[in-house]
């Protein structure tokens, strides 16, 4: 192994907390590991772990070569990038992402990405089904809310606010319920129990979230049934902001507790494998999401 694959064997033992988690990374045993450490440190003429204590820690040499190598580290991968002119002809990318956020948010962007790559053929996968977000070849999943503890990577995006809404029909016939609580007595239509926005909550401050009894006989998988049957009167749903802005300003739908909407905050990442192995795709996709989504309000 050359000097490069030596120092990332290196910041691998750093960053993923020992030799063994290091060589489970690079399908490399412990003990290949270790003497590749035990190479560079001999090249290099210093110690840069220290053995004796049971967890393992760098020693000064060590903590002043970290930085140092995965500059060099970065600066190989940034090199091999710009070599490439673009991204290669019939090149796929793959997106999965939650219907709404990809109807409302990822559609209006995709003329200007394609004029920025032309070159790059797009796969959207629209899915709320929870599960693998990586599975059957997807380079990126976008997703609302908390993730679950993994190894891979998650980039916010941007900030959304659930609303809780119904069209004026319902309201005529039913009234508008003076709190949350008077919820747990209507008809609320909500998305099926696996999902995990079948629970209404409300943040309020650092006291533990709120739960809203929010029942009734119409579920859902999608979003956009939820809003096309609250704009037909047959309820009250909890709806993204983005997904209604227009119904909401052409009084289609009312909010009914404008009060707490910003207690219902989530946030939307871009999801995707370590950082170690991004692919030119991705990587010019989730730039364009942060310049794109930074500067929307």
């Amino acid at each position: 192994m050359d000097r490069l694959g030596e120092m990332l064997v290196f910041v691998r033992a750093v960053e993923d907390g020992g030799f063994s988690a290091a060589g489970r990374s690079l399908s490399l045993s412990p003990s290949a590991v270790s003497k590749l450490i035990a190479r560079l440190e001999n090249r290099l003429g210093v110690v840069l772990f220290n053995r004796s204590l049971r967890s393992l820690a760098l020693t000064p040499e060590g903590e002043a070569f970290y930085p140092a190598a995965r500059r060099a580290i970065s600066a190989v991968e940034d090199a091999e990038a710009m070599a490439v002119t673009g991204v290669a002809a019939h090149e796929v990318l793959r997106i999965r992402s939650v219907p709404t956020f990809a109807v409302h948010k990822l559609a209006p962007l995709v003329p200007r990405f394609r004029r920025q790559h032309p070159m790059l053929r797009l796969e959207f996968l629209l899915s709320n089904e929870p599960g693998n977000l990586l599975e059957g070849g997807v380079d990126v999943a976008i997703s609302i809310g908390h993730l679950p503890d993994s190894s891979l990577v998650a980039r916010p995006v941007m900030d959304m606010c659930w609303v809780i809404c119904a069209a004026p029909a319902y309201l005529e016939e039913h009234g508008m319920p003076a709190s949350p609580a008077e919820l747990a007595n209507r008809e609320c239509l909500n998305f099926n129990k696996q999902m995990p926005w079948s629970t209404w909550t409300l943040q309020d401050g650092g006291r533990s979230p709120q739960r809203i009894r929010a029942r009734g006989s119409v579920t859902a998988n999608q979003g956009q049934m939820l809003m096309a049957l609250a704009l037909s009167g047959a309820g009250i749903a909890r709806l993204a902001d983005f997904q209604i802005a227009s119904h909401l300003a052409a009084g289609r739908l009312v909010r009914l507790f404008p009060d707490h909407d910003a207690l219902m905050k989530d946030t939307i990442y871009a999801v995707y494998q370590s950082k170690r192995h991004l692919s030119q795709r991705v990587r010019v996709f989730l730039d364009f999401l942060e310049a794109s989504f930074s500067r929307q309000p």
